[in-house]
């Protein structure tokens, strides 16, 4: 088809094989058990402004960093793919490249915070099991959401020790603390859906 090998269009072809380039590159890691994704989470930080500040409509660290990549990538090339084939079809010619990238870059930000906000509901990001809820203890976090006091928990996020981040809810050990957002705490024990927590001693951990 002559849109796909068009000048005007290369932006878009080019987000498409980066998104097969990702997949494969995913695909691979999780054959050799070194996941690209779980690293590209690491490098957020532990209370990121995306989260609840300005960019919360990306979801940042509650949907894996490289589904969001790819999320944009896609509503990226196919936003742009389909002005360019509505101008063709209206005017017989093709739009500047550097025009037609605005409206796909909308589309590819646009695709992140709808199909983000359905992947973050579903919990996609968080591999928090059974068994993985028991390996919890004893991990540091920091609280990113409300204030842990006595009969009042707040959200948590923890890593793993495959560097995942994970969100629990978090009440203080001790009835006496009080943990507010940004406060580093150290997981001890679980009861029930929620976990008890001190204060980090060593917060270098995070």
């Amino acid at each position: 088809m002559e849109i796909l090998t068009t000048p005007q269009t290369w932006p878009f072809g080019s987000a498409l094989a980066l998104m097969v380039a990702l997949a494969v590159i995913e695909g691979m890691g999780l054959l050799l058990a070194s996941s690209p994704s779980s690293w590209l989470d690491g490098l957020l930080p532990d209370h990121p402004a995306g989260v609840d500040g300005p960019l919360g409509w990306l979801h940042l660290g509650k949907v894996p960093m490289l589904v969001i990549l790819m999320l944009f990538l896609a509503g990226f090339a196919l936003t742009g793919y389909a002005v360019q084939a509505i101008w063709h079809n209206l005017s017989g010619s093709w739009l500047p490249t550097l025009i037609a990238v605005v409206p796909a870059l909308f589309g590819g930000l646009s695709t992140v915070s709808a199909l983000g906000s359905l992947l973050a509901k579903l919990n996609i990001g968080d591999e928090t099991s059974a068994v993985s809820e028991l390996s919890l203890i004893g991990r540091a976090g920091v609280v990113v959401r409300g204030t842990a006091k006595a009969g009042l928990a707040a959200e948590a996020k923890v890593r793993d020790h495959h560097g995942k981040a994970n969100y629990v809810m978090v009440v203080p050990d001790m009835d006496d603390q009080t943990f507010s957002e940004g406060a580093a705490v150290l997981l001890v024990k679980k009861v029930g859906a929620q976990y008890r927590c001190i204060a980090n001693p060593h917060p270098e951990l995070l």
